[in-house]
């Protein structure tokens, strides 16, 4: 197996796609028309939009004559005019993730066991697309921790979800159908720009902020509409914070509509989440609170300085599945997944993708990852710096509304919480507060361990601990140096199947070898994932940032340093194709 070029990956084929039809469920279907909007409204009304620009065309059996790129070329889109030529080669052609066609949305076979799928995640159809336009903000949507809000609020909540479960089972807004946009965008169901070859996925991508955040406005916004209150926001799960830790109690009542018999019920209050959970033995509450902080202050900010590291790899046209998650999606978010679900290999509902939205808990879980996209986002100054490649900014998603409607909507719309009508109700950040010491200054443990080259020892299947030393191409950086270019460390040709729970751990210079042990400044970072209902096998990428932990250390005028990959749950599921050092500006 061949190491992943550090680039992130890059477009390989582009094809086309094609609008949504009135059913993906009949064996064959009869000539018809269907209509494409395209004019931009806010959708208060429940108006046809009978003066809107529209398209028509014939449909015998499967063969469609409109080509999706030319319509959206008409309304300004950047979608390309050309077939079969974006590749590696011709970057300039690449073009962004465009909405599926969800007539072709699949139940199918497994993709990886080739057995037939047992789950339908696919939306009901709709003859209008209209683009989606925000509203006027008149009044914002408040979002409380959900440990602080009261008994008046969760009644108000409790309401609403118990609304949206009597919706009628084809009524997009309903909760199972809620759950069923996950799970379409997230397991393997739609096809990438009409290629059978090519699946859509918006984890492990930098889409992950984008899309969720747009799952979360939707689904709040139907909430609101369902009891009338147009300042109504989702309660976001403090996970980050130890008054936070546990599942918000109102959870956990059986006779709630927000309670769910699918999770580990050895994980009710008081137990506290586990930021490192990795299905093994239980971690003491103390060192648990440790760890979190120190994996909190990783994420945010010692792995999170460049645009990439936070956000994840670039995703476009013709990239293959899960290039690269970002420092939060792949290691808080994925572990609070995995301590919620079921203790059992599949994980349900919570801990497997294609079942994680029928658990009202994960609304609140992805409330505080969206959180922290705002926080991190602050965390940069008055002019937090963003991706300006249009291949991110002009990816479209489709949604339902709170009106049923189906939308289109764009990550561009997305960067600024408070444009998009909501704030977070503000706590104390302990995990700010709180960088990391070195168990040992001044370490010899890499020129003492005899650990061979990284060359000697990749490709590896990681069904036990590794150790490498690696060459630092650089040392004893200035302050200017270090400004201009962060040191990292890359671990590429990450193969995993996606049915599986995966986790690893990285080290650098780690005396201890206490793997269970995270609020040390060896700790580098981590890799996980929660497995998929449709599996199929991936290969990705992580890079650590090694600036300031080698700081903390004191060994920047070192020549090599000892990593140290531990794996925690799937190792024999878990190959690495290299480890290497970059320098990215």
């Amino acid at each position: 197996m061949s190491s992943l070029p550090l680039s992130w990956p890059s477009a390989a084929t582009a094809t086309t796609t094609k609008p949504a039809f009135p059913s993906s469920h009949l064996p064959s279907r009869p000539n018809y028309s269907f209509k494409v909007s395209c004019q931009a409204t806010n959708r208060h009304d429940n108006q046809n939009h009978k003066n809107s620009p529209q398209l028509s065309n014939t449909e015998t059996n499967s063969h469609v004559k409109l080509d999706r790129r030319n319509l959206l070329l008409g309304i300004g889109g950047l979608y390309g005019a050309t077939t079969n030529l974006v590749s590696a080669d011709h970057p300039a052609l690449a073009t962004p993730i465009t909405s599926p066609d969800i007539s072709k949305c699949s139940t199918g076979t497994n993709l990886n066991t080739k057995q037939p799928l047992d789950v339908n995640c696919c939306p009901p159809m709709s003859t209008e697309i209209i683009d989606y336009q925000m509203p006027p903000v008149t009044k914002m949507r408040f979002r409380p921790a959900a440990h602080l809000a009261g008994k008046e609020y969760y009644a108000k909540y409790e309401k609403a979800i118990a609304l949206m479960k009597a919706l009628p089972a084809d009524d997009p807004r309903n909760f199972m159908q809620q759950a069923n946009v996950h799970c379409a965008y997230c397991n393997l169901t739609y096809e990438q720009a009409g290629d059978p070859k090519l699946k859509l996925q918006i984890h492990n991508c930098w889409h992950f902020y984008p899309w969720h955040r747009w799952y979360l406005y939707f689904y709040e916004r139907i909430l609101g509409k369902l009891i009338d209150d147009p300042t109504f926001g989702l309660p976001y799960w403090n996970w980050d914070n130890p008054d936070g830790m546990m599942l918000p109690e109102p959870f956990v009542k059986t006779d709630s509509s927000l309670y769910n018999v699918r999770r580990n019920q050895t994980h009710l209050p008081p137990a506290l989440a586990d930021l490192a959970y990795t299905q093994r033995k239980p971690t003491k509450p103390d060192k648990i609170v440790a760890n979190n902080k120190s994996i909190m202050y990783n994420e945010m900010v010692r792995n999170a300085k460049k645009l990439e590291d936070f956000y994840g790899a670039k995703y476009i046209l013709g990239t293959a599945t899960d290039p690269g998650p970002g420092s939060v999606e792949r290691g808080s978010h994925m572990a609070i997944h995995s301590w919620v679900g079921e203790a059992t290999p599949s994980g349900e509902d919570m801990g497997n993708f294609y079942s994680v939205g029928r658990d009202p808990i994960f609304y609140s879980h992805h409330a505080n990852v969206d959180r922290l996209w705002t926080i991190w986002r602050g965390l940069q100054g008055p002019k937090p710096k963003d991706f300006t490649d249009p291949d991110w900014l002009n990816a479209d998603f489709l949604f339902y509304d709170e009106n049923a409607q189906l939308v289109r909507v764009k990550v561009s719309d997305t960067l600024e919480n408070e444009k998009m009508g909501f704030v977070y109700q503000d706590v104390d950040l302990p995990w700010l507060k709180n960088r990391p010491k070195a168990g040992v200054t001044k370490s010899k443990v890499a020129t003492t361990s005899g650990a061979p080259s990284p060359n000697t020892v990749f490709p590896v299947k990681l069904d036990k601990v590794v150790k490498v030393l690696v060459d630092r191409p650089k040392k004893s950086r200035s302050k200017k140096d270090k400004e201009k270019e962060e040191e990292m460390l890359v671990i590429q040709g990450i193969e995993v199947d996606t049915g599986k729970f995966v986790k690893f751990d990285v080290f650098v210079n780690d005396e201890d070898d206490k793997p269970d042990e995270f609020d040390k400044a060896e700790y580098a970072g981590s890799y996980s994932q929660v497995p998929h209902k449709n599996s199929t096998k991936v290969t990705s990428m992580i890079r650590l940032g090694l600036t300031d932990l080698l700081e903390d250390l004191d060994v920047e005028d070192d020549d090599q340093i000892l990593v140290t990959v531990v794996p925690k749950a799937g190792g024999e599921d878990i190959t690495i194709g290299g480890i290497k050092i970059i320098y990215s500006s």
